[in-house]
């Protein structure tokens, strides 16, 4: 049993697989009208850097409907590395609650406080990786596509940790991934051959394009993200000159197979990476995909600080 989640690399193909199948079934309990309380007593400490909407709340509530208590704690009140070191926060927290999930900048923040720490820490978004997100997208293409195997899933956009986490979980469930990005804004090369591996050893294929019509061309799914990340923006303004060929928009989905879904991780700057008509076609999946963050996110609660067993 891994016993952190925090880069999606720590975790085995079958780990990953059996998250997903988790998060089905919890799912599946919760809209049947209920949900066990395996976390009865437990705690959640939820330390935060960056803003959050979804992963605040599908953490918060994903603990209390397995029967736990979610705490959050804003940069103001803990000041990771400022008020107190890391190393200290993660050894206090770990004699308070039965598990951490920081949001933060640094990666390495969150290798530190799993280091110092005796207790489960979970990556609720790094500037490196966002395993949290991804999980859910991997549920959102079962529930859409079926067995997504051999299916074609294309992100257009800057080379991010969403794109770097989203394809690495893709290509665990056999789906063909690409990515579409302009010249220095892709992926790493250690990124692009980690993804590699990972499709080759599940029977899928990974491509990087520059071209976006190229890459989405006889995709199943589209998939975008915000072309300026947090803490990025004073970089807004070269980007905004660069990426437009890049934008979601029904245009390009014309180029995708017939059938095909739009996936983004949101929040959306509308009228930037996406446009009004492409979120809101019958095409997209943004809230339901958004709506699994919970579901998702309760399968990794309930495997590390519920010791339920991945299948």
């Amino acid at each position: 049993m891994t016993s952190h989640f925090i880069a999606l690399e720590d975790w085995s193909d079958a780990e990953l697989r059996g998250l997903v199948t988790l998060a089905q079934s919890l799912k599946a309990e919760h809209f049947q009208g209920g949900n066990t309380p395996i976390l009865a007593g437990k705690t959640l400490a939820l330390v935060f850097e960056k803003p959050s909407l979804r992963t605040r709340v599908s953490y918060e509530i994903g603990m209390r409907q397995l029967g736990g208590n979610g705490l959050s704690l804003s940069p103001q009140e803990i000041g990771l590395g400022k008020r107190e070191t890391v190393a200290d926060i993660s050894r206090v927290l770990s004699g308070y609650v039965d598990g951490i999930m920081a949001r933060v900048f640094d990666h390495n923040t969150l290798l530190e406080l799993a280091k110092y720490g005796s207790i489960p820490v979970i990556n609720g978004l790094s500037d490196s990786h966002h395993p949290s997100q991804a999980i859910a997208d991997a549920l959102t293409l079962v529930e859409q596509l079926g067995d997504p195997a051999g299916k074609t899933l294309t992100y257009v956009g800057d080379g991010n940790n969403v794109a770097r986490s989203l394809l690495i979980y893709a290509a665990v469930m056999g789906v063909n991934v690409r990515i579409a990005a302009p010249e220095g804004y892709h992926l790493t090369e250690d990124e692009m051959d980690l993804i590699s591996e990972r499709a080759e050893r599940n029977g899928a294929s990974f491509t990087p394009f520059i071209d976006p019509i190229e890459a989405v061309t006889g995709a199943d799914v589209v998939y975008t993200d915000v072309w300026t990340s947090m803490g990025q923006e004073e970089e807004t303004a070269q980007r905004l000159k660069v990426f437009p060929p890049y934008q979601l928009n029904l245009e390009l989905m014309h180029h995708a197979n017939p059938g095909s879904i739009i996936m983004h991780c949101l929040p959306a700057h509308r009228g930037e990476e996406i446009t009004d008509a492409a979120a809101d076609s019958q095409q997209s999946v943004l809230f339901p995909q958004a709506h699994n963050r919970l579901h998702a996110q309760k399968a990794v609660l309930a495997h590390l600080l519920g010791g339920v067993a991945l299948t």
